[in-house]
């Protein structure tokens, strides 16, 4: 019986250590891809031609918006920002949520204690993005003073690190 549990748990251990690994192996776009809740971020990704830099080296933390969060914006806003002639003003957008280098949620808790409950970030598009304790929640706050709440941290891939928000930022 002993020996039969044993086989069991370490069958199970290699089951579930291979599926973690899989997962690592993903880079960034194939975790958004991979996730019905981030299918318009995907679009946009492709739309802005941000595929093959997200598929990059790295490391990258991107703040993921949801489906959800891209609803909050006027139907006819986001679907001009899709068009080819939007393309800049798109690939400004996306890049105010990506930031160089690999910010896992314990970094972010140590840069607000540090910063007495506030962190400044440089976007990917050099752009300055506030990161808050409010109300005993993490919040984005963008340059023009709206507030997304980080929702979900710590989604992992092979080249940095999602962190899932409920409200789609933007910059000046």
């Amino acid at each position: 019986m002993k020996k039969l549990i044993f086989i069991v748990s370490t069958l199970f251990l290699f089951v579930v250590s291979q599926s973690v690994f899989a997962q690592s192996k993903k880079d960034i776009v194939d975790v958004a891809a991979s996730v019905k809740d981030f299918s318009t971020l995907v679009t946009a990704v492709k739309a802005a031609d941000l595929v093959g830099a997200l598929k990059g080296d790295g490391p990258f933390t991107v703040f993921a918006p949801t489906n959800d969060a891209f609803a909050k914006i006027d139907a006819n806003t986001l679907n001009s920002l899709l068009k080819p002639a939007n393309k800049a003003k798109l690939t400004s957008i996306l890049t105010y949520h990506v930031i160089p280098g690999k910010i896992d949620a314990s970094a972010v808790v140590k840069a607000l204690k540090s910063g007495g409950g506030k962190a400044e970030l440089k976007t990917l598009s050099g752009a300055k993005l506030k990161v808050m304790k409010k109300d005993g929640k993490i919040w984005l706050k963008d340059q023009n003073g709206n507030y997304s709440q980080i929702v979900k941290t710590d989604v992992m891939a092979s080249n940095g690190v999602i962190h899932v928000i409920g409200d789609v930022v933007m910059p000046k």
